[in-house]
């Protein structure tokens, strides 16, 4: 997400770095140039505006004019603002002392309120909750059966049932998640192509009477303003806690993000970043203010290495690391665990300037392919070639190729590039015997010696 605007923010600030002291007239260009792409990203006109003249009177200050690096004064000027704009410190949803906390989810219909009504009951149940769903949509087709398909995935109970109005349905769920202990309670409402009175009117009795404790507004960031227009008249006409910004990982060029808070003055909860029901991700203005202005997102990158590095795989790689057995197996559940984190460019994404990493998009997801490419190769390969790859000679490597649709060549790139791994590894072994532990990547143990 923001990868436009990110691009076209860090090239001011590059320039306005080449500058050897700051004044008002440069850090005045550079502003014009803010506002011109914040604009283009779509971002309210009346939000750009207040955000420049916050940023300017900050980096005219003495304080910025005076320093030893202005220019970098003036990107920290920029850091704070955004991540006020977005949010200040984020917004995190708490639990109702007696169960169930019920949580319902608002919004247009396609803006993908189903997927993470399913998403949300995931990431509650990893965090050791007991959710419960209820499919209160009886005007979508299939609205149901699409949440009863999640919830069977899950392993989640759905109550909802054609024929009831949607009140009955969610007073019917609050009833059974309060005589089981669960929680929370996920309502997921009926939307609309567009906002209708009678859509609202029924959000409102179902606000009313089941009296949720969060309502959280589901909107497409793919809209740009339309988003912005939508969650203010939802705001204005059934009142909600926080938002909930889908589609994040498509084309959307920030605006949505960029605006909400500050036409509504409701805070972004999470964000969808995928299809999956893992795709689901807090919202946390300063990590996304670092992201755009290309400072990465470490923090985010570390807490996603924890959620998919397995503790006791990781201790029984480090075995085989110290006594030389890391097996193309081993190798293969490497790259699945990467695979697991997400899309390479967004893991990329959360290192200091990753985007000079990865290059161009089409490029990244070239690397992606091979991730997924080389777990057919290994597949493809008998037990004793994965434990012992010696043995794989030129006319395995042709059978291997054809059982798993790539070429020899593809083939050769990934014994190669294996050989180099265990050639490194064999290198930190080396250096934990002299230095007693070898620095370890976010999620694996520590070697010691």
């Amino acid at each position: 997400m923001f990868d436009s605007l990110s691009a076209r923010l860090q090239s001011v600030f590059e320039r306005l770095g080449g500058h050897g002291r700051l004044t008002a007239d440069n850090i005045e260009g550079a502003l014009r140039e803010v506002r011109v792409v914040l604009l283009e990203a779509d971002v309210n006109f009346k939000v750009v505006r207040a955000f420049v003249d916050r940023v300017k009177e900050r980096a005219q200050g003495q304080e910025v004019l005076k320093s030893l690096t202005p220019a970098q004064q003036v990107v920290k000027v920029v850091h704070d603002e955004l991540k006020e704009l977005l949010g200040g410190s984020g917004h995190r949803l708490g639990m109702a002392p007696h169960p169930p906390t019920i949580i319902m989810l608002i919004g247009l219909q396609g803006s993908g309120k189903t997927t993470t009504a399913a998403k949300l009951a995931r990431m509650y149940t990893r965090q050791g909750q007991h959710p419960i769903l209820s499919a209160a949509d009886t005007y979508r087709p299939a609205a149901i059966d699409q949440l009863r398909t999640l919830g069977a995935q899950l392993g989640v109970e759905v109550v909802g049932e054609g024929g009831r109005n949607p009140l009955e349905i969610c007073r019917a769920a609050r009833e059974t998640a309060a005589a089981r202990g669960l929680t929370p309670l996920i309502l997921d409402t009926a939307g609309r192509l567009h906002i209708d009175e009678a859509m609202l009117d029924e959000l409102k009795a179902i606000r009313a009477e089941i009296r949720p404790h969060h309502v959280l507004l589901v909107v497409d960031a793919m809209t740009g303003q339309d988003a912005v227009t939508v969650a203010d008249r939802f705001n204005r006409a059934v009142g909600i806690d926080a938002l909930i910004l889908t589609k994040m990982d498509g084309d959307a060029r920030g605006g949505a993000a960029l605006s909400v808070r500050h036409v509504t003055g409701r805070p972004i909860a999470f964000v969808g970043v995928g299809e999956k029901t893992d795709a689901l991700e807090p919202f946390h203005p300063d990590r996304v203010a670092s992201r755009i202005l290309g400072m990465g997102d470490v923090l985010s990158l570390v807490e996603r290495a924890q959620e998919t590095v397995d503790a006791k795989t990781a201790e029984e790689l480090v075995r085989k690391l110290r006594e030389d057995a890391f097996s193309l197996e081993d190798f293969r559940a490497q790259l699945r665990q990467l695979r697991q984190m997400g899309p390479l460019d967004q893991v990329l994404d959360m290192l200091p300037f990753g985007k000079m990493l990865r290059g161009a998009p089409k490029e990244c997801g070239g690397e992606q392919a091979d991730l997924e490419r080389f777990d057919a190769i290994i597949g493809s390969m008998t037990r004793e070639e994965r434990l012992h790859p010696e043995v794989i000679n030129g006319s395995r490597r042709q059978r291997i190729a054809r059982g798993s649709g790539t070429t020899v060549q593809d083939v050769n790139r990934l014994l190669k590039q294996y050989a180099q791994l265990r050639k490194m590894m064999r290198q930190l072994k080396g250096l934990e015997g002299k230095a007693g532990r070898v620095t370890r990547l976010p999620g694996l143990p520590t070697m010691r010696g």
